[in-house]
């Protein structure tokens, strides 16, 4: 990793909770803290907020210690945003008031066009003489994460923002955060335990398990492994990056290529060339050890065994398989009964066919 990127490492017990965490982020993008209740997500973000006390702490933020052996610098110094589940908006001002107060806190002094810009960016500007309690949930958050912005922060930290929204605020406020991922060189860490909002947002992925750090990586490298703790169940699966190279109209579809292969998928309106996401779940995954036509399954791609893993069922197992295609190397993940796969007999390198029953465009 770079000189750059961000050096965390934390110590801390409770009666019934330890965390001891030392890990490299790096200094852009957003990375996502993921694991499941009570691993220890919102304990390492206090931590580089200087929220917590430890009992060991390091944190370096692009070459600048922030907490070592003899500095600890308090939250109110640590040049960071901070956006909690909850807007906490400051309920007697309005919103362009909560605003200048974040300004007026910015050290150093902001540029003078970083107003107008985050407010943009987050399409605030008809909400900014309304007070919080005349704005809906998403609204409220995003006037919070605009405030976080404004005050010019080396790092903006993200604890489960969308926890409190109901489906259709958070379908709302996606488009924004990854607005915000593209436009600000900004590291984010972004504490979740919603794998979607993973797989649509990340770019880096911490897992934590009991306070330890169980995998870091990046998004698809991390997602595809079959040793992590459990926890994600059905959400099994993997991200690969790819972009639109066709559309089809007649069958309302569109041909995404990755680093691997090609996929067909329900066209979402993408004009060719553009960059997406696509996920697969291990579950909509099957294997054959031949092409086979006379199916209903459009995708069907050539793939190499690359490792069998128990799976937290006794009854199945997990399969990492490796694509090979002109664009370079992709891995996904198929789940099989241990029968399927003792009938297969696969094993590394084996070659097989791998049939993707169905897959979803994450943007």
């Amino acid at each position: 990793m770079a000189v750059s990127d961000i050096c965390a490492g934390f110590r801390l017990s409770f009666p019934d909770f330890s965390l001891d965490i030392d890990t490299r982020i790096p200094a852009r993008g957003i990375t996502a803290i993921f694991g499941q209740s009570g691993s220890g997500k919102t304990t390492l973000l206090r931590c580089i907020a200087g929220l917590q006390q430890c009992e060991w702490g390091r944190l370096v933020v692009r070459g600048e210690t922030w907490q070592g052996e003899r500095i600890f610098l308090p939250t109110h110094r640590r040049p960071l945003g901070y956006v909690f589940q909850e807007s906490s908006l400051l309920a007697h001002l309005s919103a362009e008031d909560n605003l200048q107060y974040a300004l007026r806190r910015a050290r150093p002094v902001p540029p003078r066009d970083l107003y107008w810009r985050v407010v943009a960016l987050m399409g605030i500007g008809p909400l900014l003489q309304r007070y919080p309690q005349q704005l809906s949930g998403g609204e409220r958050q995003r006037v919070a994460i605009a405030r976080a912005l404004l005050v010019s922060p080396q790092l903006l930290l993200m604890d489960e923002p969308l926890a409190s929204l109901d489906a259709a605020r958070k379908r709302e406020i996606l488009p924004y955060l990854e607005r915000l991922r593209s436009e600000f060189e900004l590291p984010i860490l972004y504490v979740s335990h919603s794998i979607d909002e993973v797989a649509r947002l990340a770019d880096h992925l911490l897992v934590l398990d009991r306070g330890r750090l169980a995998a870091s990586g990046a998004l698809a490298e991390v997602l595809g492994r079959l040793d992590l703790p459990p926890g994600l169940g059905e959400d099994t699966g993997v991200v690969l990056e790819g972009r639109v190279v066709e559309r089809d109209a007649r069958w309302g579809l569109a041909r995404v290529a990755f680093a691997g292969g090609e996929l067909w998928l329900r066209d979402s309106g993408d004009a060719p060339g553009q960059h997406l996401r696509v996920r697969v779940l291990a579950r909509d995954v099957s294997l054959a050890l031949a092409s086979h036509g006379d199916t209903s399954i459009l995708n069907r791609l050539p793939a190499t065994v690359a490792e069998v893993a128990p799976d937290a069922d006794s009854a199945l197992v997990l399969v990492r398989l490796r694509l090979e295609g002109e664009e370079g190397e992709s891995g996904i993940v198929a789940r099989l009964t241990r029968r399927s796969a003792d009938h297969l007999q696969l094993v590394s390198g084996k070659k097989v066919w791998a049939q993707i029953k169905s897959a979803a465009i994450v943007k």
